[in-house]
C-alpha cells in the first residue's frame, strides 16, 4: 500500500515530533521550578517576627530588613510613585513637601524575579491588537529601575526585599543628577542612609527614607564654579536629606480624555499615537482636571434635568498645620471661593478646604491621597500650585501648593504700590491683620485654580474699559477683571475722587466658564470625540464675549495678553496709574518711618516705585509691533492673526515720548534719594529709557513691522517708527529747546542704538501656531536682506546732517551735537574715517 503525503499528514507528522521532543525540555522546566520552589522560604520563616501592614502592598519588616508583598493582581498595573522632600538642608532654597519628581512604573514577573519598569508616554498605539502595537512598543523600551529576586511567595503573591533598593541613591525617587551637581554633593553614603518607614494604605504605598551625600571639596584653582554650597556641607562635608515616596495606582480604567482646545486656558498632557488608519502619527493633546462624575445613576438623571449634584468624589486641600493659625481660615476661604464656578458647571459642594486633623496617625502630609497647602519657613516672595495627573487621561491625582512665609511681602510691596493712593489701609509697612487675610485669600484662590487645571489667563483684564475701572458699580458687580488667573493684581486705575472700594481679583466670568468647559459632566457622550463636538458648540458661541475670552501667557506679540496690567488701552491706563504713582512717591519717607531703624525699607519701597513704572512702560512698548493672536476654528468668522491698528502703535511711541524719554523728573524726589543711595539718579533714568530704546528695537519686533508694511504700506512701519522716535527723543536737535544732561545721555543711547541696526544680522522670531500655546513655530529672518540697513542708514544720514546744522547756546550741547555727527560717520564710512584705502 502506498502513502500519499498531504500538508495535513506533514502537519500531524511534524506535531507528533515536536511534542516528543519538547517532552525532556517540559520535563526539565518542571524540574527547574520544583527547584527553584524549594529554594524560596516558607513566608512563615521568612516572615517571623514580623511587624506587617496590609494594603496596596503588604509591608513587612523584620529586624532591620523591609519586604514588600506584590500581589499578582497588581503585575501589570501602572502606579505613580511621587517623591518629594520631607527635611531639606538649610539654605538650598527647596523645602519640606517639595516634589522632586514624579515617575510612572509598573511591576513585571521573570522567571524567580520581580522587575520595576519605568513607563513614559511619548508614543503610543491606538489599538493593541493591531500590528503597529507591536512597531510602537520597539521603539519605547521601558527602563529597568530595579530588579528583585523572590524572597517567598504567599498566595499569589511575590515576596521581595527592598530596603536597600529604597535607602540607595536610585535617580527615580531621589534628588535629580543636575540639581546635586549644582549643590556640589558628590559620592552618597550608604552608611548613613537608611529607610525610616514603608506604610501601606489602600490605594498607596508611602517610602520614607534619609539619604547622605559627600560634598565636592572646594578647589584653590580659582577657576569658574558653578552652583553653591550648602551651609551643612561646607561645615562638615556631608548633606543629610529626607524623602518621601509615594506609590498610588493608576485607575484601572482612566477617566475619558478631555481633548485640548487653545479657546480655553487649560493645561494638557499630549503624546503622539499611532493608529493602523492613520497616514501619520497623530498629536494627542488633552487638558488636565479633576475626575467629577455623580455618585449614581439618580445624580445622573437630576445633573441632565440641570439640578446641581454632589460629585462622587468631591476635591478636598487640607491647610498645612504648620501654618500659623491666624492665617488658616484665609487660605480654606481662598479654597472654598470656587464653589461658585463648579455650580455654573452643575456641581454642589465640588471643592472645599478642611483643616488637617493632627491627631490622626492614619495621614500624613506626604501621603499622595491627599492635597495640601504647604506653609514653608522661607524668605522667597511667591507661592505656586502644581499638580500630579495620570499620563494617560489627564486626571489630576492629587496637588501640594507651595506657599512661602514672604509672600506675605510681596502682597504687601504690590498693594501699597498699587493701592494706596485710594486705599488708607496700605499706607504702612505692616497691614492689619484683615487687609493681610484678604490679600493672602486672593493668593490662596489663584493658586487654586492652577491646581484645577488652569493657566495663567493674561488676556483677562483686556475686557474691561479702562474707564470701568474707575466705575464703582461696575466694578462691584464685575470686578476688575473676568479672571482670577490673569497677573491683574489691583486696581491701580482708580483715582481717589472715584469711590472705588473693589479692588481685588476675585473668580470671574472667565473663571466660571472655563471651569464649566473643564468639568460640564456629558451623560450622553460615547467618547471623548462626542464630548469635543458638544464643548465646541458651547465655546464658539462663548469666546465671542470679550469677557470669557482667554489670552495665552506666552504671547510675545499680542499687546492684550501681558501680565500686571489693566484695561483694554494700556497708554490710557498707565498714565492713571503714573497719576496715582505721583501721589504716593512723596509719602514713602512717612509711611515706611520707624524710630531706630536705618532706610531700608525706604529703598525699597522707592524700587518698588520704579519697577512698578517700568511695567507701565514695558505695557506699552508692546503696542509696537504688536499682533492680536486669535484663536480661530473653521466654524467662526475673522482672521486667526491681526496687526495692531497703527493709530495705537503711534499712540504708543507718544506715550513712551511724554512719560519716560522726556525725562521723569517726578521720580527724582530728592527727599528720598539723598537718604537711600549716592549720585545714582542719572543711572536710574538712563537705565529704564535705554532698556525700552531696546526693546522698540528688539529684532523680532522689526521683523513684525517689516513684515506688516510689507502686507500693506498702511500700516505702521520701521521707517515711520523711526521717524516719530527722531522727532521726540532728538527735538533739540530739531530747534526745539537744548538738552539737558538727561536728555543728552538718552541721544547718545538713541543713536548708539541705531548704529548698531546697521550690522543687525539673524533674527529669530517664535509664533504661537493655530494650536494655540502647545503648538510653537519659529522662523529666522536675515535682518541685513530686508529694507532695515537701507532705512537704518538713510535715517543716520539724514540725523547727522541735522546734527552738523543744530544750534548749540552753551559748549557742552555744542561738543554734543559734533560727538554725535562724527559717530554716525564713523558708521556710515569707516573706511574714510580711518584713512584706508
Amino acid at each position: 500500500m502506498q502513502y500519499r503525503f498531504t500538508h495535513t499528514t506533514v502537519w500531524v507528522l511534524g506535531l507528533c515530533l515536536s511534542l516528543w521532543l519538547s517532552v525532556p525540555a517540559l520535563a526539565q522546566k518542571k524540574d527547574d521550578d520544583e527547584k527553584d520552589k524549594k529554594a524560596l522560604k516558607p513566608h512563615t520563616e521568612l516572615l517571623k517576627g514580623a511587624q506587617s501592614q496590609s494594603g496596596l502592598m503588604t509591608v513587612h519588616k523584620v529586624d532591620d530588613k523591609w519586604y514588600l508583598e506584590v500581589p499578582d493582581a497588581l503585575l501589570g498595573r501602572e502606579l505613580m510613585a511621587i517623591t518629594r522632600y520631607t527635611q531639606t538642608a538649610a539654605g538650598g532654597g527647596f523645602y519640606g513637601g517639595e516634589e522632586v519628581s514624579r515617575q510612572v512604573v509598573r511591576w513585571e514577573k521573570r522567571d524567580q524575579k520581580l522587575l520595576l519598569r519605568a513607563i513614559s508616554y511619548v508614543i503610543q498605539s491606538a489599538d493593541s491588537t493591531k500590528p503597529i502595537f507591536e512597531a510602537v512598543r520597539n521603539s519605547s523600551s521601558e527602563p529597568i529601575l530595579g530588579i528583585f529576586d523572590l524572597k517567598s511567595t504567599k498566595g499569589t503573591a511575590s515576596i521581595i526585599e527592598v530596603g536597600d533598593f529604597f535607602k540607595g541613591d536610585q535617580q527615580a525617587f531621589s534628588m535629580p543628577p543636575l540639581r546635586k551637581q549644582f549643590f556640589k554633593l558628590a559620592n552618597f553614603q550608604a552608611d548613613r542612609s537608611f529607610v525610616e518607614r514603608i506604610s501601606a494604605y489602600p490605594i498607596n504605598l508611602e517610602i520614607r527614607s534619609t539619604k547622605t551625600f559627600a560634598v565636592t571639596p572646594p578647589s584653590l584653582s580659582g577657576g569658574a564654579s558653578v552652583g553653591v554650597m550648602l551651609r551643612d556641607g561646607a561645615s562638615t562635608g556631608f548633606v543629610t536629606l529626607s524623602f518621601n515616596t509615594s506609590f498610588i495606582v493608576l485607575p484601572e480604567s482612566p477617566m475619558r480624555k478631555r481633548y485640548f482646545d487653545a479657546r480655553v486656558g487649560f493645561f494638557a498632557n499630549q503624546y503622539s499615537e499611532f493608529g493602523e488608519e492613520s497616514h501619520s502619527a497623530e498629536r494627542e493633546v488633552f487638558a488636565v482636571r479633576w475626575r467629577l462624575e455623580p455618585k449614581n445613576e439618580e445624580d445622573a438623571r437630576r445633573y441632565a434635568q440641570g439640578e446641581l449634584v454632589e460629585p462622587k468624589k468631591p476635591i478636598v486641600y487640607y491647610i498645612d498645620p504648620a501654618t500659623p493659625d491666624k492665617w488658616k481660615p484665609y487660605l480654606k476661604q481662598g479654597v472654598d471661593d470656587w464653589n461658585v464656578a463648579f455650580e455654573q458647571a452643575g456641581w454642589k459642594n465640588a471643592i472645599r478646604g478642611e483643616y488637617w486633623p493632627e491627631n490622626d496617625s492614619t495621614m500624613s502630609l506626604e501621603d499622595a491621597r491627599f492635597s495640601v497647602i504647604r506653609y514653608f519657613a522661607s524668605d522667597i516672595q511667591n507661592a505656586y500650585g502644581p499638580n500630579v495627573h495620570d499620563p494617560r487621561s489627564g486626571e489630576i491625582l492629587e496637588s501640594h501648593i507651595g506657599w512661602y512665609h514672604n509672600v506675605m511681602r510681596l502682597l504687601r510691596n504690590w498693594y501699597l504700590v498699587q493701592a494706596s493712593a485710594v486705599d488708607s489701609r496700605a499706607r504702612k509697612l505692616k497691614f492689619d491683620d484683615a487687609l493681610m487675610g484678604e490679600l493672602i485669600r486672593f493668593v490662596a484662590a489663584h493658586e487654586v485654580g492652577h491646581t484645577l487645571g488652569l493657566r495663567h489667563n493674561m488676556g483677562a483684564s483686556s475686557a474691561t474699559p479702562v474707564e470701568k475701572l474707575r466705575d464703582p458699580e461696575f466694578l462691584r458687580q464685575n470686578g476688575h477683571t473676568s479672571s482670577i488667573m490673569d497677573y491683574a493684581r489691583f486696581n491701580y486705575v482708580a483715582q481717589p475722587e472715584d469711590g472705588v472700594t473693589d479692588l481685588f481679583p476675585r473668580i470671574g466670568d472667565y473663571d466660571k466658564w472655563a471651569i464649566e468647559w473643564g468639568y460640564r459632566y456629558f451623560p450622553d457622550a460615547q467618547s471623548a470625540e462626542d464630548e469635543k463636538q458638544a464643548l465646541n458648540r458651547i465655546t464658539r458661541e462663548k469666546v465671542q464675549n470679550p469677557r470669557l475670552a482667554f489670552g495665552t501667557e506666552v504671547s510675545l506679540a499680542d499687546p492684550r495678553f501681558q501680565t500686571e496690567d489693566l484695561g483694554d488701552n494700556a497708554m490710557l491706563a498707565s498714565g492713571y496709574g503714573i497719576k496715582n504713582l505721583q501721589r504716593i512717591l512723596p509719602q514713602l519717607p512717612e509711611w515706611s518711618k520707624a524710630e531706630g531703624e536705618n532706610y531700608a525699607d525706604l529703598a525699597e519701597l522707592y524700587d518698588q516705585i520704579v519697577g512698578q513704572f517700568r511695567r507701565y512702560m514695558g505695557h506699552v512698548t508692546k503696542y509696537v509691533g504688536g499682533v492680536y493672536e486669535n484663536p480661530k476654528t473653521h466654524d467662526m468668522e475673522g482672521n486667526a492673526y491681526e496687526v495692531v491698528p497703527k493709530n495705537l502703535q503711534k499712540d504708543a511711541v507718544k506715550f513712551l515720548s511724554e512719560q519716560l524719554f522726556t525725562t521723569p523728573t517726578w521720580l527724582l524726589e530728592e527727599n528720598i534719594l539723598n537718604k537711600i543711595r549716592h549720585s545714582q539718579a542719572a543711572t536710574t533714568v538712563m537705565s529704564m529709557q535705554e532698556a525700552t530704546i531696546t526693546s522698540l528695537f528688539s529684532e523680532d519686533r522689526l521683523v513684525r513691522l517689516l513684515e506688516a508694511h510689507t502686507q500693506s504700506t498702511a500700516n505702521y512701519g520701521v521707517n515711520e517708527l523711526i521717524s516719530d522716535l527722531n522727532n521726540t527723543v532728538l527735538a533739540e536737535a530739531f530747534g526745539r529747546g537744548t538738552p539737558d544732561a538727561y536728555r543728552r545721555n538718552l541721544h547718545k543711547i538713541y543713536v548708539e542704538k541705531l548704529i548698531s541696526l546697521l550690522q543687525a544680522g539673524s533674527a529669530g522670531v517664535r509664533h504661537i501656531g493655530p494650536g494655540g500655546a502647545y503648538d510653537f513655530y519659529a522662523r529666522v529672518t536675515d535682518l541685513s536682506k530686508t529694507d532695515l540697513p537701507s532705512i537704518v542708514a538713510g535715517q543716520l544720514a539724514d540725523l547727522q546732517r541735522a546734527f552738523q546744522r543744530a544750534r548749540a547756546n552753551d559748549d557742552l550741547t555744542k561738543y554734543h551735537y559734533q560727538d554725535l555727527a562724527k559717530r554716525i560717520e564713523q558708521a556710515l564710512n569707516p573706511v574714510k574715517v580711518s584713512g584706508k584705502k
